[in-house]
């Protein structure tokens, strides 16, 4: 048994979250939430681990950047070729899970997910840098290549047919995906592991707010 990994705790005590404080829609809570932790400096607050299960029913995760959040769901762009996208084809569920150290916050979100409208994925495509409209031409993501060179090469290949100020289009292949969530959960931190977790369940009259036991 590792020793060091055993001593390993923190004492979570820097806020906490009542029925009274929370809001009465998850999508307000979590709005709320995020403006918080993106007023710190913690980095990339958006980053969100994205799980999705395969026919076979093997579980995978990777860490995704949220892009877009509002009432219908919660938004993020990848190759639709990918392993995630692929498996998202055919089993359109997924779960996300948000961390947030500095506020000892965690946000699980869980529901059915959709390619949003082609028109949506053209216009944040188009306010990506260059590079990386050039990379998402370029990289079948989930494909096994030989080496790095082959990656580089092929970059400086397909910038060579390009001409200055191109406007370079979004691939057929790439795209962004919606989770529509039926299920969100707020996680707060909390001394001696009595922490506050609120679960948001979507029923046909609206959300059903219940707290869980830590």
């Amino acid at each position: 048994m590792d020793e060091k990994l055993h001593a390993m705790r923190t004492d979570y005590l820097h806020g906490e979250l009542t029925e009274e404080q929370a809001a009465d829609d998850p999508i307000d809570q979590f709005r709320t939430w995020f403006e918080q932790i993106n007023a710190t400096e913690q980095p990339e607050p958006n980053a969100m681990t994205l799980a999705t299960v395969a026919d076979d029913g093997q579980p995978a995760a990777r860490v995704m950047l949220l892009k877009h959040f509002d009432a219908d769901g919660f938004v993020f762009f990848t190759d639709y070729e990918s392993r995630k996208g692929r498996e998202l084809d055919g089993n359109p569920r997924a779960a996300v899970c948000f961390w947030w150290a500095a506020q000892e916050r965690q946000v699980r979100i869980e529901g059915r997910v959709e390619r949003v409208a082609a028109e949506m994925s053209d216009t944040y495509f188009a306010s990506r840098p260059r590079p990386s409209q050039i990379s998402a031409n370029v990289s079948r993501q989930s494909v096994v290549v030989p080496d790095r060179n082959f990656l580089e090469n092929a970059t400086a290949e397909f910038e060579g047919t390009l001409s200055d100020g191109a406007v370079l289009p979004r691939p057929d292949r790439w795209g962004g995906y919606r989770i529509v969530p039926t299920c969100l959960e707020f996680w707060q931190g909390r001394g001696a592991r009595l922490h506050d977790r609120l679960r948001y369940t979507r029923t046909p009259s609206g959300w059903r707010r219940e707290r869980l036991s830590p």
